[in-house]
């Protein structure tokens, strides 16, 4: 009796442990996002990246007044990083174009995005001018 009762208690404070051991885990590695931006005279420049992301495909999306823009989905697990920009030199190296213009009040909100569409996490930033 005392050996099945020791089995007993042995096997549920395992699965305690295990269970306690699993869920600050998770919290860890939640998703967020830091955005950067800079408004210039004749140019535009945002970069949204994204930290504690699971597996998948995301989108950036970001948004100042009036304008918007999304990215191209880009997979990854763990940090993703996306930039627009006005620059046609960072734009051949793969930013996603936005306008010269597209800073609006001097803030950016960006958003990481699932596949299924979904805001992942989202935050906003005061532009540096120059």
């Amino acid at each position: 009796m005392k050996s099945l009762f020791t089995k007993t208690t042995i096997a549920i404070a395992a699965t305690f442990a295990v269970a306690a051991i699993s869920l600050p885990m998770s919290d860890a590695y939640a998703a967020s996002v830091r955005v950067k931006c800079e408004k210039q005279v004749n140019r535009s420049k945002v970069s949204v990246d994204g930290r504690g992301l699971a597996a998948g495909s995301y989108k950036a999306h970001v948004i100042s007044g009036d304008n918007d823009a999304t990215s191209d989905a880009l997979s990854g697990a763990g940090e993703i990083e996306f930039d627009f920009d006005s620059d046609a030199g960072n734009i051949a190296a793969g930013a996603t174009e936005i306008d010269s213009t597209f800073i609006q009040g001097g803030k950016v909100i960006g958003q990481i995005i699932d596949s299924k569409g979904h805001t992942v996490t989202q935050a906003t930033a005061l532009c540096r001018a120059k």
